[in-house]
């Protein structure tokens, strides 16, 4: 008589999949420690309160977390980390002169109704967050538009003096973005956007910090680079070839565009998130590609001065239409329309 075999569960769960040794909250404080470099140059920039800020984010992701899960008969996995990258993004994109109250509005929103309206980690459609910067952004458009302190002593006007339209000296600019629209002012010099002594938000002044953090990623397998790549070499392409709205002294520098802004912090910790990116290689191209190109047309033709927040949630938003095609043929099958029969 044969042996009734043992029977074998299959647990099958929502995405992000990570087979092997790693597992997901390795995964997720690895990238923990990759965007560690760039808030420790925020905090050297902008001062201590970025502390706070970053804490007060962290904080109150990881209990929206657990009050969520709580409320819906799960378990509570806090320490998986991944409502802290939530936490820390979201802090790394706010000004550093935010009002207390406003990152912990933004967390409760990201957690609560960016990531479990739609089920949890690995359902949610919209990198929790951006989406939440978005909603910030439309909440409280003064304080996210605006860094009050002054450039003198931030060190912001070491390499380039800034005047109004009557030629006196401008001591603040109302600007959380070195991407200004107007006509006249200044651009700031590399080497100031490589380290990250300009102003800006609190994680994303700093390239090199985010290329150290991000090159790690990509090389433990965590990001496929075909989503930075395509991101930042179509927003450097386009940054050079497409008329501006406007004209500025950056508005045709390559460069220029890549170093300034969220770029480069976009590029490497947001739009790589596995659970709202695509699924293929292919798709992942593609999707890089169009972020870029989403970034340098708000840029040059939109009234906001930056781009890549809303391009990185456009193109969340077309993933599914992306993953469907191009999704690899069955083995053996011929061409399929998608939805259709073969």
């Amino acid at each position: 008589m044969a042996e009734t075999p043992e029977r074998v569960e299959l647990i099958v769960s929502s995405s992000p999949h990570i087979r092997g040794p790693e597992n997901i909250p390795k995964v997720m404080w690895t990238v923990v420690a990759a965007l560690v470099p760039a808030g420790l140059m925020g905090v050297y920039f902008f001062g201590y309160y970025v502390l706070e800020v970053i804490f007060l984010c962290v904080a109150t992701a990881v209990a929206a977390e657990a009050a969520c899960q709580k409320l819906r008969g799960r378990s509570v996995t806090v320490n998986d980390g991944s409502a802290v990258i939530t936490g820390i993004l979201l802090a790394y994109v706010l000004p550093p002169s935010v009002p207390w109250y406003i990152p912990v509005v933004g967390a409760a929103f990201a957690i609560a109704i960016v990531k479990h309206t739609f089920g949890g980690l690995g359902n949610n459609i919209w990198n929790p967050a951006l989406a939440a910067r978005a909603f910030l952004q439309i909440a409280y458009p003064a304080p996210i538009n605006s860094d009050w302190r002054s450039l003198h002593e931030a060190g912001f006007l070491q390499s380039i003096t800034l005047t109004d339209d009557k030629g006196q000296l401008v001591h603040a600019v109302t600007r959380a973005t070195p991407l200004f629209k107007e006509a006249g002012w200044e651009k700031y010099d590399y080497m100031s956007m490589l380290i990250g002594n300009v102003p800006g938000c609190i994680g994303e002044t700093s390239a090199i910090a985010l290329i150290l953090g991000g090159l790690y990623l990509i090389y433990r397998g965590y990001v496929d680079w075909r989503v930075p790549v395509g991101f930042i070499g179509t927003a450097f392409i386009l940054a050079q070839v497409l008329p501006p709205r406007i004209e500025t002294p950056w508005a045709n520098d390559p460069f220029y565009h890549v170093l300034a802004g969220g770029l480069m912090l976009g590029a490497f910790f947001m739009a790589t998130d596995m659970v709202t990116s695509p699924l293929t290689k292919k798709g992942l191209a593609i999707f890089g590609i169009g972020c870029g190109l989403l970034t340098v047309l708000i840029r040059f033709y939109a009234a906001y001065p930056e781009g890549v927040c809303y391009s990185i949630l456009i193109m969340n938003t077309a993933t599914p239409l992306i993953d469907r095609y191009t999704q690899p043929k069955l083995l053996g099958g011929g061409k399929t329309a998608p939805g259709g029969k073969g």
